[in-house]
C-alpha cells in the first residue's frame, strides 16, 4: 500500500496559534485554566492535560480569581471579559484573528440594524463556541439558523444583515442566502428594493479545504478522515471524502481502524479537520504501514 498524508490538513493558523500560547504559557507555570476544550479532538486535550491544561466552563469560570485563564481560537463574549475584570483574572487570549475581525463586523451590524428595527442571522451552529461569542455581541438577539426549520424565526417583512460562522461551508452559506433572498422577496412585494444584506465570513483557510479535499479524495483509492467526534468542521468536510469517494472511513485515531477497509496496491489518503494534529495523521499512518508489513510477513 501507497500511505500519503494530505500536506492541507491539520490545524488552521487559530487553533495553532492558540495551542501554542497554552504551551508557552505552561513553560512558565505547572498549570493553567483554559475556557472550554482548547480544540475539538480529545487526543490533543489529553496531550495537554497531561502537560497541566485545566479545561474549565462558564460556571467555573464565576468561581475563579487572581489566576490566568486562556481563551481559545473560538473566541468569548463581551461577558466573559467584564467577568474577568470583576474577579481579577488574567486573560490569556488566544482568540483567532479572524474571529475578532467578524465579532466587530457583527457588533457594527448590529448597532446598525438597531436603528432601523432589522434583525442579525447567523448562519452556525446554536451553542458552538464562536457562535457564543457572536451572538454576544449582539445582546443575544441574533438569530442563529442551521436548518430550514430555523427560517421560521426571521421576520422576513424586516431587515436582516447575515454572517456565518467561519467554520461552516460555502455552499450551505450561499444556499442559505438565496432561501432568505426568496422569502423577503415575497413578502416585501410592494418595496422596490429588498433590505438584504449578506456577508460571506467563512474563513478561506476553511473553505478552501473543500476543492482541496475533492481532489485528494479522487486521486486514493481510500480515505481515512481523522477528526474529533466533536468538530462541526470535521464532520463537514468528511462528507466531503464521503460524496467522492465511498471508501472514506472517519476515524478518532487509529484504534478505530479496520484492516479490512484495506487491500494489497491501494493508494491510501489520510487527511483530517482543522482541529487535527499533525502528530495524530502521522500515528495513523505509522499504523496502517504496520498493516501492509504485517500482510506481507504473512
Amino acid at each position: 500500500m501507497q500511505v500519503t498524508i494530505d500536506k492541507n490538513s491539520g490545524y488552521c493558523f487559530g487553533v495553532e496559534f492558540a495551542i501554542k500560547m497554552a504551551e508557552d504559557e505552561m513553560e512558565e507555570a505547572n498549570s493553567l485554566y483554559c475556557l472550554g476544550d482548547i480544540v475539538h479532538n480529545d487526543m490533543e486535550v489529553k496531550r495537554l492535560s497531561d502537560k497541566g491544561l485545566v479545561i474549565i466552563d462558564r460556571e467555573e469560570l464565576k468561581n475563579l480569581s487572581n489566576c490566568k485563564v486562556l481563551i481559545r481560537a473560538h473566541g468569548e463574549p463581551p461577558e466573559t471579559y467584564k467577568l474577568a475584570i470583576e474577579n481579577n483574572i488574567e486573560l490569556i487570549d488566544a482568540s483567532c484573528p479572524v474571529v475578532l475581525k467578524l465579532q466587530h463586523r457583527v457588533k457594527t451590524a448590529f448597532d446598525k440594524m438597531e436603528k432601523k428595527d432589522g434583525q442579525i442571522v447567523i448562519y452556525g451552529k446554536k451553542g458552538h463556541a464562536e457562535v457564543i461569542g457572536l451572538t454576544g455581541q449582539t445582546l443575544e438577539k441574533a438569530i442563529v439558523v442551521m436548518e430550514d426549520d430555523d427560517l421560521e424565526k426571521i421576520d422576513f417583512s424586516r431587515p436582516v444583515t447575515l454572517f456565518s460562522q467561519t467554520t461552516k461551508s460555502t455552499k450551505g452559506f450561499y444556499a442559505l442566502k438565496e432561501k432568505i433572498a426568496q422569502r423577503m422577496a415575497s413578502s416585501n412585494q410592494t418595496l422596490e428594493e429588498v433590505d438584504f444584506t449578506a456577508n460571506d465570513s467563512i474563513c478561506r483557510q476553511v473553505s478552501n479545504r473543500e476543492p482541496q479535499l475533492t481532489r485528494f479524495s479522487q486521486e486514493n483509492d481510500v480515505i481515512i478522515f481523522v477528526s474529533g467526534k466533536k468538530s462541526s468542521n470535521g464532520k463537514a468536510l468528511y462528507q466531503v471524502c464521503k460524496t467522492q469517494n465511498e471508501r472514506s472511513y472517519f476515524v478518532e485515531n487509529e484504534q478505530e481502524l479496520d484492516p479490512n477497509w484495506f487491500a494489497e496496491g491501494d493508494k491510501v489518503g489520510i487527511c483530517g479537520a482543522t482541529s487535527t494534529p499533525m502528530w495524530l495523521m502521522e500515528q495513523v499512518m505509522h499504523y496502517i504501514n504496520s498493516l501492509g508489513q504485517e500482510t506481507c510477513a504473512q
